[in-house]
């Protein structure tokens, strides 16, 4: 079946011009983030540092956008449209099984660039080594190898993506898409009584795709 109209099909050699999957997850991202920043500056005191801090957080905030890093990654990493919608998969993964640590502005950009590496290492033919991703991240290659192995166990080693659910996770980001085009966009993402963690999008345990983001 047909990867909907996220440009799946196109490849990072073939065009210069990021895939609409690129600014589709980034706006997703951006939403999980700044809903989750939200959250634990409100019920965990200032300065958002609700929750466990882990390898994945940085000191600050860093200085280039979510969408911004991703067209880096798209541009240097030469991996294909696809692993970032598998990419998207993982960080959900993640986002389930460690609920102590809700993506946010703080880790959100190690996270990335270490779900495309493993991606990009579990679907494409050819990638880059973790010393080139370190480089496109703006790590160290000691880093990148800590995440990946940090980011593996984090997710349970569950690597497999069947059709069905990289199919039904490209649906949530255009479902996601059309919910951000069409204005009024409300500021209160979520009801801060039922506030307590972000997932991506849902569980894929539960056979009716629940969405548990409320956005």
């Amino acid at each position: 079946m047909a990867a909907l109209d996220l440009e799946i099909g196109s490849s990072s050699s073939s065009s210069s011009m990021p895939p609409k999957v690129i600014r589709f997850l980034s706006c997703l991202l951006q939403r999980v983030a700044d809903s989750n920043d939200v959250m634990m500056t409100q019920f965990c005191g200032g300065g958002g540092g609700g929750g466990s801090m882990s390898i994945f957080h940085g000191l600050s905030r860093p200085n280039i956008s979510i969408h911004s890093y991703l067209e880096r990654i798209f541009k240097y990493a030469n991996c294909s449209p696809s692993c970032f919608v598998v990419a998207y998969v993982y960080l959900d993964r993640f986002a389930q099984k460690q609920p102590s640590i809700p993506i946010s502005s703080l880790n959100v950009h190690r996270l990335l660039i270490t779900s495309v590496l493993v991606s990009a290492k579990f679907m494409d033919d050819i990638y880059y080594n973790n010393a080139y991703y370190a480089k496109v991240g703006g790590i160290s290659r000691e880093e990148m190898n800590l995440l990946e192995v940090d980011f593996l166990f984090g997710i349970g080693f569950e690597l497999n993506v069947t059709p069905t659910t990289f199919h039904t996770y490209c649906s949530h980001l255009q479902a996601q898409m059309a919910i951000l085009q069409s204005p009024p966009f409300p500021l209160q993402l979520v009801d801060p009584s039922s506030l307590s963690v972000h997932h991506c999008c849902y569980n894929e345990d539960d056979s009716t795709h629940q969405q548990q983001l409320a956005v």
